[in-house]
């Protein structure tokens, strides 16, 4: 390293002080190199310095060394700073493909050193891998009180359901809509665990019966609007993701005021163990974004005519 700072210097006092080191010990390591390898570096009597053959070799390895350094100083910075390094994140699908996913994108273009690793999961699974380390943080819809011992949840997005059709479905059109007009058409199943699984019953309840016609269970999101958008079909889903898909126009939300959970979309994390910065960063990004995006779901909530 030091042979290649004095001959890209120029000479041995310059190489020296790029490097941070006094002339005389750059000129003690030079010398024992010399006499380690016994050949010399330099040709003799040449001013400026000349390097020989062999000192061109070695100064291009060492060349490489304090490139290599560089790079390690770098990625310690970036480590310790958050900006390089990876992000596991894991969450329920519908809001991890309608919301989060955006949001890495989005963290990315800013921070493009940061890797994120994306999985799915529901409150069971997604605690269990925040315990095995195999996530940093999970996105998930849960109460305040159901928060574990050794967890922390930060609220990002007050919870809200809506009954989701397509733009042109038929009780769109009803002056005034009733709860027991929802039985009068198929529905699409919560995916198998999902906390929408345990709402779709509250409306159960609250209409009366004690089950639905369900046409269509299992897909992803994306297969669900893709249902949806052909059929008369409804399902339950949170006003969030519907809101973002509003752009596609494809379904749309039915004014009808149903059952709301006791549970809020928030960061699940394990507390008191040391994260990394990047993670953290992550979180803070995501928190953020959703203090500025809760005001625009709000007001394309406000401007349903609910139970019309």
């Amino acid at each position: 390293m030091q042979l290649a700072a004095v001959i890209d210097a120029g000479g041995v006092s310059e190489g020296a002080a790029l490097l941070g080191l006094s002339q005389p010990a750059v000129s003690r390591s030079l010398a024992m190199l010399e006499a380690r390898v016994g050949e010399p570096l330099f040709q003799k009597g040449k001013r400026p310095l000349q390097p020989t053959a062999l000192g061109l070799q070695l100064a291009g390895q060492g060349r490489i060394i304090i490139a290599a350094s560089r790079q390690a100083s770098d990625a310690v910075q970036g480590f310790l700073r958050g900006t390089k390094g990876q992000v596991q994140v894991g969450g329920v699908p519908f809001f991890m493909d309608a919301m989060i996913s955006r949001m890495v994108a989005e963290f990315q273009n800013i921070e493009p050193d940061v890797a994120v690793h994306q999985s799915y999961g529901n409150l069971p699974e997604l605690s269990q891998a925040l315990e095995s380390e195999k996530i940093d943080l999970g996105i998930v819809p849960m109460g305040l009180l159901d928060v574990a011992p050794g967890f922390e949840f930060t609220e990002i997005l007050p919870g809200r359901n809506i009954v989701a059709c397509r733009m042109a479905h038929p009780l769109l059109r009803k002056p005034r809509l009733q709860t027991s007009d929802l039985t009068d058409f198929p529905w699409v199943a919560p995916l198998p665990g999902s906390p929408l699984l345990s709402d779709l019953h509250s409306i159960l309840l609250t209409i009366g019966m004690s089950d639905l016609t369900i046409r269509y269970s299992g897909g992803s999101l994306m297969s669900v609007i893709n249902y949806m958008a052909e059929t008369n079909a409804l399902a339950v889903l949170p006003h969030s993701v519907v809101f973002a898909t509003r752009k596609e126009a494809r379904i749309t939300v039915l004014p009808l005021e149903i059952p709301q959970p006791n549970r809020s979309l928030g960061i699940l994390r394990r507390a008191g163990v040391q994260r990394s910065q990047a993670a953290d960063r992550f979180a803070a990004f995501v928190t953020k974004a959703f203090v500025e995006l809760k005001h625009l779901i709000k007001r394309h909530e406000n401007a349903v005519v609910w139970g019309r």
